[in-house]
């Protein structure tokens, strides 16, 4: 019906049913209207305004497929490829554009597509656009071409705002609908339907076992959001299914590679949004699984038109929440279906395997010996020069892109001070005990030579003092009695008179001082402190405590049971830190607060309000008590 009036030049609205032949329907009169090419021709005379690339990609083949004789030049644009290859397509020439509103904008834009010569525009489509939000574009795109031209829409269902769009821009149209009085949006008679009410965390088992059906060809899977395509999706992979997503989250060649897996059979099952669900067509799609519940009544009408075209048959499944009754009687009262009620349904009922045909004991899981499609990775990935950011399927970078990331380096650390490395500011590290000069002045010896070169030694790894003390009193402990030696030490000790039956520090640590004959004879070896001393010896020390001197005098052994001095090198032991009394009040209820007391001896206790109000009655009334008793 459609086809003579296109023909004949009237502007036109088509309305059938999805999968009835529109795209055929403005195609053949657009090819013929133009006619065969022309060199001196480059600008283009035909344009069609599609909503989605995957529809843009398919009319474009149908429209190449139509020019088969004529020979026309057809170019595709929409966003994410390119812009080079269109850019010089349009330069060489070409008859009828199929493009998307955004990237013929663009183009126009950079005065790279004029429309000025355009005599045919066809909107297919329509209602998607505006859903879309395309509504603005397609104004803009009016305004660009002449006045002078033959506009043509098609469209499944018509809304209000494309009847006004149509009144607004087309000349006397001719209303076409190739459709029953009785539904606006009828569905098509070949597919059949069926509703159940699913669980949530049901629904991905249903779906395996509704997947393993005798005779079932492509499937297409639709859910609601990108996210839980990928979620559906990577499920079923999991569960051996050759799928496959498209959303709008992925690159178009990676969209592109789906669809031309799932039309090549390479994948059965193609899990998508409602992007797909315009004008796709692919044979042999057998079954529509609309895994979430669709949002209104055109939605619905067009996802299940994706099996049953042409005059196949096909089955389509819906499955509805408890949440999303409300919304599935609305959508079952607009279309006058029969499913207000939907059956409630697991994964174990009796009527899935019935009605679907399901062999009995089938599981969710496809066996290994049924897994014969190739997958989604024997699709070849065609580099389109995409635009924009690099979008990857499932969130993530690619598995090639993560190996071919350089291992990572280990850190250097370097210790600094003060903006230089350590090693040029570290501190010489200098031994405890030290060698003097023989010219030097002497004390009485306490280490022995081999003690005192071990001592002297530097070492690799620097300590505390306290760890060389101990050190050295270990070493002391072991030495034997050794002569006397001139040393000088950093830290001198008060020598002092020992007392009779008193020990000193070398007898405690088992080096008695050499025997000396008579008193006379300490003067030959003696001390020299800060202060002066008469008996100055001939050979001393000097030491950075003064000690005063005395005479060196024998001491009887120590009895065993008494408690050896400490060292004057060992360190001392840390204070004793006294904590806090603390009061533990009998019961955890109870807060003990105590006030400081701030009362002297000489302060006077003040009298409570009891004690002045009995004070006072004590003290005698005035006259009028006086002269109630006279009287």
């Amino acid at each position: 019906m459609a086809l003579p009036l296109a023909l004949s030049g009237q502007d036109l609205i088509g309305q059938a049913r999805t999968g009835t032949g529109k795209t055929y329907a403005f195609g053949i009169a657009m090819l013929q209207s133009i006619g065969k090419p022309r060199k001196n021709r480059k600008k283009p005379r035909g344009l069609v305004v599609v909503p989605t690339r995957e529809l843009a990609t398919q009319v474009s083949e149908d429209l190449v497929t139509a020019a088969g004789k004529l020979g026309s030049r057809v170019l595709t644009v929409y966003g994410g490829r390119a812009y080079e290859p269109q850019i010089e397509a349009l330069k060489a020439g070409v008859d009828v554009i199929v493009g998307t509103p955004g990237r013929l904008l663009d183009l126009v834009k950079q005065k790279h597509l004029d429309l000025s010569q355009i005599t045919t525009l066809v909107l297919d489509e329509a209602d998607r656009m505006l859903d879309l939000g395309f509504l603005p574009d397609v104004e803009r795109i009016f305004s660009l071409i002449p006045g002078q031209r033959q506009t043509m829409l098609f469209s499944a269902t018509m809304p209000g705002e494309i009847v006004t769009l149509s009144r607004k821009y087309l000349n006397r149209p001719t209303h076409v609908r190739a459709e029953h009085e009785s539904g606006e949006g009828e569905t098509t008679p070949q597919v059949r339907q069926l509703v159940w009410r699913a669980h949530r965390m049901d629904k991905i088992e249903i779906l395996g076992r509704l997947l393993q059906a005798e005779g079932r060809g492509l499937t297409m899977v639709f859910c609601e959001t990108k996210r839980a395509c990928d979620m559906v999706a990577e499920q079923l992979d999991t569960r051996g299914f050759a799928v496959a997503a498209v959303h709008g989250d992925l690159g178009q060649g990676q969209r592109e590679q789906a669809l031309r897996a799932f039309r090549n059979g390479k994948i059965d099952v193609l899990v998508a949004t409602d992007v797909a669900a315009r004008g796709i067509d692919i044979d042999d799609v057998t079954h529509v699984v609309n895994y979430d519940c669709p949002t209104d009544d055109k939605t619905y009408v067009h996802r299940i038109g994706r099996t049953g075209r042409a005059g196949r048959t096909g089955i389509s499944v819906t499955f509805v929440e408890w949440e999303e009754l409300t919304r599935w009687k609305m959508i079952n009262q607009m279309l006058g279906l029969e499913f207000a009620e939907p059956e409630e349904t697991y994964s174990t009922s009796p009527h899935v395997y019935s009605e679907l045909n399901i062999p009995e004991g089938t599981k969710g899981v496809l066996p290994h010996a049924s897994r014969s499609r190739a997958g989604l990775s024997a699709e070849h990935l065609e580099d389109l020069g995409e635009t924009g950011r690099a979008r990857v399927r499932g969130g993530g970078r690619r598995r090639e892109e993560r190996e071919e990331r350089p291992a990572r380096t280990p850190r250097q650390r370097r210790r600094t001070r003060g903006g230089k490395e350590l090693a040029e500011t570290a501190v010489v590290e200098t031994p405890e005990v030290e060698l003097v000069d023989a010219k030097g002045e002497e004390t009485p010896a306490i280490f022995s030579t081999d003690e005192i070169q071990s001592a002297a030694e530097p070492k690799r790894t620097r300590t505390r003092r306290g760890a060389a003390s101990s050190a050295i009193e270990q070493a002391l402990a072991e030495a034997p009695e050794a002569p006397v030696k001139a040393t000088r030490s950093r830290r001198a000790a008060k020598v002092t008179a020992p007392e009779a039956g008193t020990v000193t520090a070398p007898e405690a640590a088992g080096i008695t001082a050499p025997e000396a004959g008579t008193a006379e004879e300490a003067p030959a070896k003696g001390t020299r402190s800060r202060s002066t001393v008469e008996e100055a010896p001939a050979k001393s020390t000097r030491s950075r405590r003064a000690a005063e001197p005395a005479p060196v005098a024998e001491v009887p052994p120590a009895p065993p049971a008494a408690e050896p001095v400490p060292s004057f090198l060992a360190t001392p032991p840390p204070p004793v830190r006294k904590e806090a009394e603390r009061i533990v009040p009998p019961n955890p209820f109870t807060v003990i607060f105590q006030s400081p007391d701030l009362a002297s001896d000489d302060d006077d206790i003040a009298p409570s309000a009891a004690t002045e109000r009995k004070q006072q009655r004590r003290q005698p009334r005035g006259g009028g008590g006086n002269r109630r008793r006279t009287g």
